[in-house]
């Protein structure tokens, strides 16, 4: 029995649709995504060497103590004793920009899921797909869309890293005790209020891990950007692959081992209780961070809540 589905012959035909009649949006987000890379690029690239390590040691002392600040200072001088500080500065700038719209879309994105169960049924498949599909493969549409070149090295990031954000982020809101959500119902603090002050810093260690995941998956994908001209470390890990230069491959290994060790290190720091500290303050300067009409929620802790919540049952009860 002669049986074949033209599934790619569909893909392909809806990929030259897009380029037809969106390459206006994709010329827009090419040079935006380049516009970004240069610029943070420039910051990490124009300084010395030393001055940078200075600055990102300092910055890793704050967030988790001394022995993390040296350990930072050591890999990055161990990244420049090899010769791989530009590709290295290069990689981090794909990575920052890649996870910065990841975050954005995925964290929003998993709000919304987690408040809405059909947005929720929507998403989830969607997020099986991108998070199953072979990494490689996002290469292709990137290529087809931004030609070779960074653009659509993040490009095909982004899709790449997405997936875990949203689950974490829906899982993390959807994971808040309910009594306390149904303490600020009771104390009259508006939807928006509850999920600003309740439910995103109860659900921030699940939204921190999903940022985590996002930056984890941006570098993994950065070395694989590589093959479409994205340059940095996946540059020179193409280049080793092709000429069997072992040396080449493992300095530039060894780096993305190094700059993944530092970017996970920081982004777990956002749990100690100085980094907890400075998060509740922001969330409480949000807009629409003064308290509402009856709201009695304002300036309260959410174990405040809770407790409050428990003394008016109790009072209710005995009464």
């Amino acid at each position: 029995m002669d049986f074949r589905i033209n599934f790619g012959d569909w893909i392909e035909s809806g990929l030259t649709w897009v380029e037809d009649n969106l390459d206006w949006l994709f010329d827009f987000l090419k040079v935006l995504y380049q516009a970004l890379y240069d610029g943070i690029d420039w910051v990490f690239t124009t300084p010395s060497a030393v001055v940078v390590i200075v600055v990102v040691a300092l910055l890793a002392y704050l967030a988790r103590g001394w022995k993390f600040g040296l350990g930072t200072a050591l890999g990055l001088l161990f990244i420049v004793g090899v010769n791989q500080w530009d590709n290295a500065m290069n990689s981090l700038s794909l990575v920052i920009v890649s996870a910065l719209f990841a975050i954005i879309i995925s964290v929003p994105l998993g709000i919304w899921a987690a408040r809405n169960s059909t947005v929720s049924t929507i998403v989830k498949p969607i997020m099986d797909f991108l998070q199953t599909m072979p990494a490689f493969v996002y290469l292709i549409p990137a290529i087809a869309l931004f030609r070779i070149g960074v653009p659509p090295g993040i490009f095909a990031t982004i899709l790449f890293a997405l997936a875990p954000g949203v689950r974490l982020t829906e899982l993390g809101i959807r994971g808040v005790d309910k009594e306390v959500v149904e303490a600020g119902q009771a104390f009259g603090a508006s939807p928006s209020r509850i999920l600003r002050q309740i439910q995103l810093p109860l659900a921030m260690p699940s939204i921190m891990a999903g940022i985590n995941q996002i930056i984890m998956l941006s570098l993994s994908m950065v070395v694989i950007a590589g093959l479409v001209g994205a340059g940095g470390l996946g540059g020179d890990v193409t280049k080793s692959l092709s000429a069997l230069d072992t040396s080449l491959g493992v300095e530039a290994g060894m780096a993305v081992v190094i700059l993944a060790i530092i970017l996970d290190r920081f982004t777990g720091s956002f749990g100690n209780k100085r980094i907890k500290s400075l998060m509740a303050r922001w969330f409480s300067r949000l807009p629409g961070g003064g308290a509402a009409p009856g709201d009695s929620t304002a300036g309260k802790t959410t174990d405040q809540i809770r407790t409050e919540n428990r003394a008016v049952k109790q009072a209710g009860l005995a009464g």
